[in-house]
Order: structure tokens, then C-alpha cells, then sequence
């Protein structure tokens, strides 16, 4: 198979998809264009800011994507390229877009709140309770985790630790020049991006190396990066969102584009052949040599880039409480999405060279973004890029992605805590907060001090336990594609009672369940026989929190069902 034919047909793919697709779902939707936002009626200042589409575009792409779209088509490819790419193809269009476009627009519907206040309206207090319990514990393991990888990423390429917290201090300038300065976002545009790569030259010249410039051990430099990082997460979670989340998020996302415009010119000038088998059966060999069944383990593997229930907590956390037009909601949710996919097929081009056996070789004994770094970098080459450069630049770009989903995390744990413990506080927007909550639960709620219980946990994990922290990531998968299930569950039953299209999320619904069901079962058996108490106690609470959920949501379906007969 060509490789451009393959980047042009999915491509093609996803644009027909925008229109077509993207604006069935407006219309069957609602998109009110004349319709006030939460951002524009109940603006704070802190967490409500109306963004400008481009700024909002780039805050929510940069905070999904992460290095998701990238490792999963690399390590699910030991499928076989046409399986990945018929998952992110179709899942993307159909799923994850839709997941995506859902639940942005249902928290934009409800005042700017997470889907666990749209859960509320449909299944009560309790299935809210639930939810936000598992979001919560879902977002601790994510910061952890990307912490954890950050901080190692520092110590063995310490030029991606210099142009990071250069990264950092540049987007607080930007954010203050262009909302308190009132300089248009074009023209900062115009100074701060090209500043911005020149970032990158300076961390490649100046390498933030602890090793060397203290005497640390690389495992001393990871525990003073994890600190560094942490410190930066509490800061990025309680500082107004127009100052650094918002700013570094917008910056970032050249970055990314930058990569993805490298990526295309290389398969362009490269015309790589993928030799990959096609199809690799329903059962294949990873790379540790063990036989996966294609379901549900493409479909778990594959999450950012086809589908991801970690989508949902940016989408109705950070997005919906900038969106100033509803009208952005496509471009935003849908479209965001659709170029994640691209992002995707990227991925799976730059090991497609390989063949079967080499592919599985290879992971076993690099990291997929190492592999995708050095993939694309070497189709780069034929247009004049060192190939060495090439692999730097892109290390960088998805490491800055990694820490871009860590402070967009503890912001979204923060929200979650808090909607645990307040009424009317926290979170809501600023028209909702006249119902204030007892003292103690508004201390509870403050946001330094849910900010602070999260950062603590992490810490805790990392600097404490640190192999507790691995161990619990290997469910993660899994979890994060039964959050995306939960999520079109409650579209679905939203749209029903609201008497709106509710297919669109009720069979995209029904295969995530089935997808993340099957998975941590087989999660939870597998980790009961080797031994793994721990790992198979945390699947078995979460396949008891879907059942306890699912169960909810069918009672009330079978109620508002005799409610419209009668």
C-alpha cells in the first residue's frame, strides 16, 4: 500500500466527514448561534473566559491529543495497518468525534458543568456521585502517569526541560498582552510563535541537564523534576486560565502543527510503501509474543486517536467554559477530532516501513514516540532535514503535549473534587453561586485545597510508590474507553428525554460499553491468576461502578418510557 494514498484517502475521509456528518449533527443538535454561552453570560474572569475560536481550538486539541494519537496506532499496529486504520477511520467519524461534539455540547447546555452534572438531570444525585468518583480517580492516574513520563523525558533529553520552561514563562507573556494588554490574537500570533520556536534552538543549545550541573543521579533528577512539575500543576490548575493554561495550550498547539506539517511533507517527499500486513488476524502476536484477540484489545489501544473517554473531561471541564459561540462547537469538538485521526495515520505511516516481524522487534525494545520521532525524521530527509534534527524536534513537540495533558488534568481533577463537595460553589458558574455551602463544605471545595489533595496523591504515587502507579496505568485503556461509553450513555438518555436524535449516541454507546467491558474482564481475570490483587481489584470496582451505573440509567429509561405513555 502507498503511503500517500493512504494519508490522501483518510484524509478525504475526515473533510467529507466535517461537512456532511458534522453538520447532520448541528442541525439534529440545535446549534443556536444567538444563544448565550456560559462563557459570555457567567464570565469570571478565572475559569468563564470567551476565547477566540483559533485560541479555544488550540487549547482543547493540544489538551486531547497529548501522545495518545501517537503510541496508540504504533503499538496496536502489530494488527495489521488496514485494522488500525479502518478503527480510526470509522471510529473517529462516527465515535469519537461524536463523543466529543456531545459532550460539549451538553455542558455548554448546562451552564458550562461537567457531564457529571448532565448525569445529575438524568440519573439523580447518586449516578453523579458515581461518575465524579470515577472521573476523579481516572484524572489522578492520568496526572501521575504523564508526570512521571514528563519528568523522565527531562532527565534523558534535558533540551526538552529547557524549551519547556521557556515554553512555560512565554505563555504567561502572551496571555497578559493579549487580555490585559488587549493586543490582538493575529499579531501576538505573529511575535509569539516564531519566539516560541526559537525556544526550541535554545533548549537544543543550553540542555537543562540535573545530572551534570548538580551531580544527581538520573533517579535524584527524576524526583527533583517530578517536584518541579508538580509545583507547576498546582499552579496551572489555580491561576486564571486566561494566564497559563489557556495561553501555553494555544502555543503548543504550532507546535503540534508544525510536527504534523513535517510529518505530511516527509510522506510526501519520502512516497513510503507500508509493509505491514494488511490484516493480521483476529488474533496476533504483540511484542512480547503473547496472542491478543482483536477484540477488544485494537479498539482499547486505539484510544485518542479513534476514540477517548478522557475527551469528554476536556471538552465539558476546560472547552465548554471558554466557547464563546455555539457555532464553535464543531470546529472545536468535531473537528478537533477528525485531525486527531490524521494525526493517527501519521503514526501508523511512520512504522508502516517496517515489516511484521521487524515492527515487533523494534517495540520491544524502543518507545513508540521514539519510534514515530525517528520514523518521520526519516522522511523528512529527503527534503533536507538532518535526520537527527528532525528526531529532536518532534521528541519535543510530543513532550510538550505530554505536560500540556498534565496541567489540563489537575485542572479537570479540581473540578471534579469539587463538584463532589459544593452546592452552587466551585465549579458553577458565577450566576449560580448564590445556594453557598456550609463552611465546611466550602472548605472542602476551595479550590487551593482540592488542588492540593490531588498534587498530593500524585506525589504520593510517584515519589512514594512509584510502581503502584505503573501498575495501576496498565487498566487505564480500559477505563478510559468505559468513560467514553458512560458518557454517550448519558447523551443518549439526554437526548431521549429531550426528545432529540438520541441514535447518534445510543450505537456508538452500546460498542464502547461492550469494547471496555470485555477488556477489564478480561483485565480483571488476568490479573487475579497471575496474582495481581491490587490490579484486579481496581478493574473489578470498575466494572461494578458501569454495572451500578448502567443499571441506574435502564430504570430510568424504562420510567421516562411509562412517563411519555402515560
Amino acid at each position: 500500500m502507498n503511503g500517500i494514498l493512504l494519508l490522501l484517502g483518510t484524509t478525504a475521509a475526515f473533510a467529507a466527514a466535517y461537512f456532511l456528518y458534522g453538520g447532520l449533527l448541528d442541525r439534529l443538535l440545535g446549534i443556536d448561534p444567538s444563544r448565550p454561552t456560559p462563557a459570555v453570560a457567567s464570565g469570571d474572569g478565572i475559569d468563564y473566559v470567551p476565547a477566540h475560536p483559533a485560541v479555544l481550538f488550540g487549547h482543547h486539541f493540544a489538551s486531547i491529543a497529548g501522545a495518545g494519537p501517537i503510541v496508540g496506532p504504533i503499538a496496536a499496529a502489530y494488527f495489521g495497518w488496514g485494522a488500525v486504520v479502518a478503527w480510526v477511520v470509522l471510529g473517529c467519524i462516527f465515535i469519537g468525534a461524536v463523543h466529543d461534539m456531545l459532550s460539549l455540547f451538553l455542558s455548554v447546555r448546562h451552564g458550562g458543568k461537567s457531564i457529571a452534572s448532565v448525569i445529575e438531570t438524568v440519573l439523580g444525585r447518586p449516578g453523579k456521585i458515581l461518575f465524579l468518583l470515577f472521573c476523579w480517580s481516572t484524572l489522578v492516574l492520568v496526572c501521575a502517569e504523564f508526570t512521571r513520563q514528563v519528568a523522565a523525558t527531562f532527565v534523558g533529553t534535558p533540551a526538552v526541560a529547557t524549551s519547556s520552561l521557556l515554553f512555560i514563562a512565554l505563555a504567561v507573556v502572551f496571555g497578559v498582552t493579549v487580555n490585559k494588554f488587549k493586543v490582538a490574537v493575529l499579531p501576538a500570533t505573529l511575535v509569539f510563535v516564531p519566539v516560541m520556536f526559537a525556544c526550541v534552538w535554545v533548549g537544543t543549545a543550553l540542555p537543562l541537564d540535573l545530572c551534570s550541573a548538580f551531580g544527581l543521579s538520573p533517579d535524584g533528577a527524576r524526583t527533583a523534576w517530578t517536584v518541579v512539575l508538580l509545583v507547576y500543576c498546582f499552579l496551572a490548575s489555580t491561576l486564571p486560565v486566561w494566564m497559563l493554561l489557556q495561553p501555553r495550550d494555544y502555543l503548543n498547539s504550532y507546535l503540534l502543527y508544525a510536527m504534523m506539517a513535517l510529518g505530511v511533507l516527509g510522506v510526501v517527499a519520502a512516497n513510503p510503501e507500508i509493509h505491514l500486513d494488511a490484516f493480521a488476524g483476529w488474533r496476533a502476536a504483540n511484542a512480547a509474543g503473547r496472542q491478543m484477540p482483536l477484540f477488544p484489545f485494537l479498539f482499547i489501544t486505539i484510544a485518542c486517536g479513534a476514540c477517548s473517554g478522557f475527551h469528554s473531561l476536556v471538552a465539558s471541564g476546560t472547552t465548554a467554559k471558554q466557547l464563546a459561540n455555539e457555532k464553535h462547537v464543531r470546529p472545536v469538538a468535531y473537528g478537533g477530532m477528525l485531525l486527531e485521526g490524521v494525526l493517527a495515520v501519521l503514526a501508523l505511516l511512520a512504522v508502516g516501513t517496517f515489516a511484521q516481524d521487524e515492527l515487533l522487534a523494534k517495540l520491544g525494545s524502543a518507545t513508540p514516540v521514539a519510534l514515530f520521532a525517528g520514523g518521520l525524521a526519516g522522511f523528512c530527509t529527503k527534503f533536507g532535514l538532518p535526520a537527527e534534527t528532525g528526531a529532536v524536534f518532534m521528541s519535543l513537540a510530543v513532550s510538550a503535549f505530554l505536560m500540556t495533558s498534565v496541567d489540563t488534568a489537575t485542572r479537570l481533577a479540581r473540578f471534579s473534587w469539587q463538584e463532589l463537595f459544593s452546592a452552587g460553589e466551585g465549579t458553577a458558574a458565577p450566576a449560580e453561586k448564590s445556594k453557598r455551602p456550609s463552611p465546611a463544605r466550602a472548605a472542602v471545595s476551595n479550590m487551593y485545597v482540592a488542588t492540593g489533595l490531588v498534587v498530593g496523591l500524585v506525589a504520593l504515587l510517584l515519589l512514594g510508590n512509584p510502581e503502584a502507579a505503573k501498575n495501576l496505568w496498565n487498566v487505564f485503556a480500559s477505563a478510559n474507553q468505559l468513560l467514553a461509553g458512560l458518557t454517550l450513555f448519558t447523551a443518549a438518555l439526554w437526548l431521549y428525554k429531550n426528545r432529540k436524535a438520541w441514535w447518534v449516541a445510543l450505537f456508538p454507546m452500546l460498542f464502547m460499553l461492550a469494547v471496555s467491558s470485555a477488556g477489564l474482564y478480561m483485565l480483571c481475570t488476568g490479573s487475579w491468576q497471575a496474582g495481581n490483587a491490587t490490579l484486579g481489584a481496581v478493574t473489578a470496582a470498575l466494572l461494578a461502578l458501569a454495572a451500578v451505573l448502567v443499571v441506574l440509567a435502564v430504570v430510568r429509561f424504562v420510567q421516562a418510557g411509562r412517563t411519555k405513555r402515560a
